[in-house]
Formats: structure tokens, sequence, C-alpha cells
């Protein structure tokens, strides 16, 4: 998730937009918060809809105090577009509902102990449980999804879902495989992390326009924005702290999987230190992280993963041009600013 706000100066970020910086997560969200209260207060609600008999676990999962980012982008899609409509609420719940079952088991599969600063459901319970407990946090999902007139948002719910189970799939095959290009490792992050993000943008538009263009621009938006926060995302498991992050880092090698940063260094190392890198990798062990460190120092990788983000945040500000309305946009804008100076304040930290 996004590293809680920093207390560092936020650069200027002049290419972004004209818009007066945002430097705060509350200045972006303060517009749209009754919505995220809605969407927190009917997450809490479905907590009933559970078997009494596994309420806690709902309740644990429903009430994770998350930052909502998804429902987030339905929220500021919809004002970009129109207004906002309880159609919107209950999607972001969807989606929301759908995002918790995948954190649930990617947990599971990281042996993750922390999540949002407490401990995670399987830690609390056991995986049994948390592997289970997913899968009806999915079926709930796609039941509250099946309640709409038409089919089309169960559809994508159901598309969005298979996307995002196939990416983890195929990123679980390239385990500790060097020769896993950053072209599959970017659509493996447009699977798994960036298909949420675009489908929250694409079904709050076409809830609030009908013309396909402007959906496929919103999605198009999501999908550069939601590949630009997983490489953030990879880059804190790198180079982040967990007091600021609130989750378990260091999972991600730990379980052999390759990052940007680490394909960087692959890519850019001397024979001697890919043998070094590949031997770290295959063996890992508690101090190996220090070892990998300094190599990702020494080739610069962070440097040029931050600046991967950005080209990525820049795409995303691009397609938003296509909006009719510069202030309809500006909230939208303001996210992709916040997610670079998260950016640049990692970068500064590491």
């Amino acid at each position: 998730m996004l590293a809680a706000d920093s207390k560092a100066v936020c650069a200027p970020t002049p290419k972004m937009s004209n818009a007066e910086p945002v430097c705060t997560w509350k200045e972006i969200i303060d517009p749209v918060e009754p919505f995220l209260e809605a969407v927190g207060q009917r997450l809490a609600k479905q907590v009933a809809a559970f078997d009494p008999d596994i309420v806690r676990y709902a309740d644990y999962a429903l009430n994770g105090q998350g930052k909502h980012l998804r429902a987030a982008l339905v929220a500021l899609t919809a004002k970009a577009l129109g207004k906002v409509n309880d159609s919107h609420i209950t999607v972001a719940v969807i989606i929301e509902m759908v995002h918790l079952a995948t954190l649930v088991h990617d947990d599971v599969i990281d042996e993750a102990e922390i999540r949002r600063g407490r401990p995670t459901l399987a830690a609390n319970w056991n995986n049994e449980i948390a592997v289970l407990f997913g899968d009806c946090l999915f079926a709930h999902a796609l039941t509250l999804a099946a309640s709409f007139p038409t089919p089309d948002v169960c559809r994508a719910v159901a598309m969005a879902t298979n996307t995002v189970c196939s990416g983890e799939i195929l990123q679980s095959q390239h385990r500790r495989d060097f020769s896993f290009t950053r072209e599959k490792y970017f659509r493996v992050l447009e699977m798994k992390t960036a298909e949420l993000f675009a489908l929250s943008c694409e079904l709050s538009a076409g809830l609030s326009v009908t013309a396909v263009e402007r959906r496929t621009t919103m999605r198009q938006f999501g999908l550069a924005f939601g590949t630009a926060y997983q490489v953030y995302d990879d880059c804190v498991d790198l180079f982040g702290s967990e007091a600021v992050a609130g989750k378990s880092l260091g999972t991600d090698l730990a379980k052999g999987k390759l990052t940007l940063p680490v394909l960087l260094l692959w890519e850019r190392a001397d024979a001697a230190d890919r043998a070094a890198v590949h031997e770290l990798v295959d063996g890992w062990q508690a101090d190996s992280m220090t070892r990998l460190a300094a190599l990702l120092e020494k080739y610069d990788t962070l440097g040029a993963s931050l600046e991967i983000i950005h080209q990525y945040l820049e795409k995303a500000c691009q397609t938003l041009r296509a909006l009719p309305s510069s202030n309809g946009r500006a909230g939208l804008l303001g996210l992709t600013e916040y997610l670079v100076r998260q950016a640049d304040v990692l970068g500064v930290c590491a």
C-alpha cells in the first residue's frame, strides 16, 4: 500500500500537471471522504452476511483500516466524469472485497506475518482458514456484483478476478527464473495488480457515461497508474522499512520472486556479480538481504526503477488529457503526483 505521508519536502514535478502540488493523502481524499466513509460502512455491514461461526474472520478482514485506494479511484473517476451515485459505492465495495481476498491469499503464499500494521489473518489463525476465507470473500464479491440489473458488472468483476489470479500464477511459475524478462514482469504486474485499478476506473466510468471511449480512457489510466503503483510497492519491499510500510518486507525474494530492481541488477551486473545474485536468490538466508542490498546499490537499481515509475505516471497523466474538464481530472492528477512524491521520498530515504 502507499506508505504513510512523509514529512519530507515535496519535490516539484512541473511536467506532471499545471495544478498546484498536492503533498498529502488527506488533500487528495478530502473531496471524496464521504464516499470512502460510505464504502467503509458498507464493507462493515457485509460482515453480517457471513456464517455466524466465521464472522470473526470477516470482521477482521473487512475492518482492516486500509486506504481504500481502489475505492478512491472509483470516486475520483466518477467526479471527473460527472456525479457519484449509490451504484459507485456498491462497485467500490465489490472491488475492495476482491482486493482483500487477494491480500489474504498473498499473505499465505508469502508467509507474511504483518499487513496494515497488524498480524495477517493467516498469522492470527492459520493458512487453511485464510485460504478458505479468501475464497469466501471472492464469492461474496461476485454475489454483490450479481445484484446489478444487468450482468455487465458481474461479468467484468469475474473476468478481472480471473486475470488477477492468472497473473499470480504466472509470477509463481517464474520464481528464481533469471530468464524472466522485463517484458514478462510488466505483463504480470498489469494482470495481478493493475487490472483491479483498471476495473475501478472502467466500471466507475461505465456507471457515469455511455461513451465507450471514456471508459477506455479511464481503463488505460488505471492500467498505467496501477503498474506504477506495483513497481513502487516492489521497490518498498526491497528498499523500504516495515515501520513505514506497515507490512512484512523482503517476502518477494524470500519466495524467489524477481521484481524490477533485481531484474535490472541482473541486466547490469558483470559475470561475477551475476553469479553472486544467482547464489543469493537460490539459497536465500536471513543475511542474504544485506549482501544483495550492496549489489542493488552498486548498480543503482532503485534510481532506474524510480525513473520507470515516473514514466508510467506520465503515461497515466497523458490519458487524462482526453477528458473534457481540467477541473474534473484534478483529483486523479493529484493522485499521480502523490505517488511521484512517495517514490521520490523512497529514493531519498533508502
